[in-house]
Parts: structure tokens; C-alpha cells; sequence
């Protein structure tokens, strides 16, 4: 009897959030509504709620390492989720673990700066530890925030630009104040443009969390880059308007 599913696989490194609506609990749902088999490695126990953020417990370097080698003896990892990290220095020793048992690992790190509760994790990254990491990354996925935290002063074009000389960069608009969310993915081919209907009252907590999740659940099954990030901005869309809360629900083949 095999010991893992004859189906698509992805990791997910992140937080553990109780209220299940973002981390590893919002990628696990959204890899299986993907038909994606998600697996995880928990970096932090979280103390909160659907509105409020308390602290993050962070799980010790060696013990989030060690859940990782465990995994990597059963499964060879291709494509893999990264999200809330204690700090950038133990973002790069996993990533070296991931490359190490497969040089060909395609990375995605949605880098979690600030909860939606507005608990901030990080203000500012080095400017070469960044370049180190990202040059080992497939895809990084911030928002408008987090964009000013790794390319600062830049607009979102320079940003964009900016960041493209070490990996792809898809910057989401979810935070900016116009008609349309518009989602910008920067490859060394183009520049592609995601657009959907900016919506009112229909707020969610972990919709960062959710859409990085399912481009990597897109890419598992077989999708190129640019369809994987049209796919999953469609997921999210639905995510956002399930229900008028702040929980969103995840329905398979949206």
C-alpha cells in the first residue's frame, strides 16, 4: 500500500491559526478545494480570534526543521507555500532545506509582515538577505504594505521591477482604494494584469493567505504561472463574497 495519495501534492510552511481562517488551516482548505493533497510544517501557535490578534508562539528553528525532514522522507516537494516566518534568517535556512532535497522545488513565499488584526510581524528586511532569498524563490506575493516593506520608496511599478531581477512578483491590489482589486504579476516575459470588482462589506481575514495558496495548488495540477494566479484570483473572489462575515467559505470548482 503507498503511504501518500496518487494526487497532486503541496506543502504549506506557515502559522497555525486557531480561528482557521488564515495559515496553514486557510491553505489546507484551499489546496483540498483545489484537489490538491496539502501537507504542513507549523512555524507558530497562534493566540487569537477572528478579530483579534494576541501573540505568536514561535515553534523553535530546530523542531520546524525537523517536522520538514520528516515530511521530506516520504515526499519530494515541488511546489511549496511559505508563509509567516519569526524572521528572515530562518526563511532562508528552510528554503536551503527545500532546495537541498530538490534543486528544482518551486517556491512561493507570501511574505506575512502584518496580521489582519494589524499585529505587525516585520517593519524591514536587509536589503541583501532579501536578494539572497529571493533569488532562490519561484514567486513572492505581497500586498501594497508589504511591497513598501521589501522595495521601499517604490511605487508598485518599480517595486515590481525592482524585485523581478531575482524572482516572478505578483503585488496584489486588495489594499489599494480603486474600482477594481487588480492583482499585478511582473515575469521576465511581461507584465500581466488581474482584475476583479472591488467589493463592499465583504471583508475576510487570510485572503492573502488563501489566494497564494491556490496559485500553488494550480501549479501542482500542471497550470503555467499566469493561468495559476488567474485561477486562484477567481477562487478568492468567491471566497470573498460566500458569506457576508469575516470567515469566508471554500467551495471545490469555483
Amino acid at each position: 500500500m503507498n503511504s501518500i495519495p496518487d494526487s497532486p501534492i503541496a506543502l504549506t510552511i506557515a502559522g497555525f491559526d486557531p480561528s482557521g481562517c488564515a495559515g496553514i488551516l486557510a491553505d489546507i482548505k484551499t489546496f483540498q478545494a483545489n484537489g490538491v493533497h496539502g501537507m504542513a510544517v507549523c512555524t507558530a501557535n497562534t493566540e487569537q480570534n477572528v478579530r483579534t490578534f494576541k501573540k505568536a508562539n514561535w515553534i523553535h528553528k530546530d523542531e520546524i526543521i525537523r517536522q520538514l525532514n520528516l515530511l521530506q522522507q516520504e515526499v519530494n516537494f515541488e511546489f511549496v507555500k511559505i508563509g509567516l516566518i519569526e524572521n528572515f534568517e530562518l526563511l532562508d535556512r528552510i528554503i536551503n532545506e527545500l532546495i537541498k532535497q530538490n534543486p528544482l522545488v518551486k517556491i512561493i513565499w507570501d511574505p506575512v509582515c502584518k496580521a489582519s488584526a494589524q499585529f505587525v510581524f516585520h517593519t524591514e528586511i536587509e536589503k541583501n538577505l532579501l536578494s539572497k532569498i529571493c533569488s532562490k524563490l519561484y514567486l513572492i506575493t505581497p500586498n501594497l504594505e508589504e511591497q513598501a516593506i521589501l522595495a521601499p520608496g517604490m511605487n508598485t511599478e518599480e517595486a515590481g521591477i525592482y524585485l523581478l531581477q531575482f524572482c516572478n512578483v505578483l503585488i496584489k491590489g486588495g489594499h489599494s482604494t480603486t474600482a477594481l482589486s487588480t492583482d499585478m504579476l511582473f515575469t521576465k516575459e511581461d507584465t500581466h494584469y488581474f482584475e476583479s470588482k472591488r467589493l463592499e462589506n465583504f471583508s475576510k481575514r487570510g485572503t492573502g493567505c488563501v489566494l497564494s495558496s491556490a496559485i500553488v495548488a494550480n501549479l501542482a495540477k500542471g497550470e503555467d504561472l499566469i493561468q495559476a494566479c488567474a485561477n486562484a484570483k477567481n477562487y478568492t473572489y468567491n471566497y470573498l463574497i460566500s458569506n457576508p462575515s469575516l470567515v469566508g467559505t471554500h467551495y471545490e470548482n469555483q
